[in-house]
């Protein structure tokens, strides 16, 4: 008796898919949304970062970065067109994406399966963190773009809270994390990486990127909770820069 061949099950493969034309409006969308996370956004982070790892130098030098950053030609102009806006439609947009996509972990637990799950939540802490953080830190309290020494003991007290302290190491694993890999999709989904053996190279590379991001990130935070600069004043102003401020703003009084 003949036997009726059957049919194979279709195969299912790994992998990232390449954006693709003639998908509509979501195509612009979705390569908006994959651009702005590494430029400017990834930008930005490893700026924020930098800055952050100023302040195992010392209230002093911090006070001087974030003085220096907000004198910059243009900086309001610069923080909502490169910051502000990019990361709100980054995060919104990658909510939505999030509502409508299908990870499937427990019938299919691939690693990227997995990936794709940690990219979401980690997205999701990131972008609550740093919607309290940039209300907590930039339009409450002191005002720092005017008072740029008092940066390190605004941060500091928020930091002498355990449970902020908390946030603010999980924040930074995750915000690292979603970075990291997010860079990573950017290079598959965008043809940079054609291929699973570039592709797994470029993975190495990224993860130790993360790491090393992570390691700044968390020594950044340190240096605000060490013993050594523990009680630092509110008013750290340079006796030199606090006499050159009053000048300027009488001058600017009196134009």
């Amino acid at each position: 008796m003949a036997l009726a061949p059957s049919s194979a099950a279709p195969s299912l493969r790994k992998g990232v898919q390449p954006l693709q034309a003639a998908e509509g409006s979501s195509f612009i969308w979705r390569k908006l949304h994959s651009l702005l996370g590494v430029i400017p956004i990834g930008a930005f982070l490893l700026e924020h970062l930098l800055s952050n790892f100023e302040a195992l130098k010392g209230p002093i030098a911090y006070g001087d970065t974030v003085r220096f950053l907000n004198g910059l030609p243009l900086v309001r102009v610069l923080e909502w067109t490169f910051i502000f806006l990019p990361i709100l439609y980054h995060a919104l947009y990658g909510v939505w994406i999030w509502l409508r996509g299908k990870a499937n972990v427990v019938y299919y637990p691939w690693a990227g399966n997995w990936m794709y799950v940690a990219q979401r939540y980690t997205g999701l802490i990131a972008f609550v963190y740093i919607g309290q953080h940039v209300w907590r830190q930039r339009f409450s309290g002191i005002m720092l773009p005017e008072h740029p020494y008092a940066a390190f003991n605004k941060v500091q007290v928020e930091l002498n809270n355990p449970f902020m302290l908390a946030i603010y190491a999980i924040a930074m694993v995750a915000v690292c994390w979603h970075f990291a890999y997010g860079v990573w999709l950017f290079a598959a989904k965008w043809g940079i990486t054609p291929g699973n053996t570039a592709r797994r190279r470029f993975g190495w590379v990224c993860l130790a990127g993360g790491v090393l991001l992570c390691a700044m990130g968390l020594a950044g935070i340190y240096a605000f909770v060490r013993p050594k600069y523990q009680g630092t004043p509110a008013d750290l102003t340079p006796p030199a820069v606090s006499q050159l401020y009053q000048t300027s703003t009488t001058q600017a009084k009196l134009a």
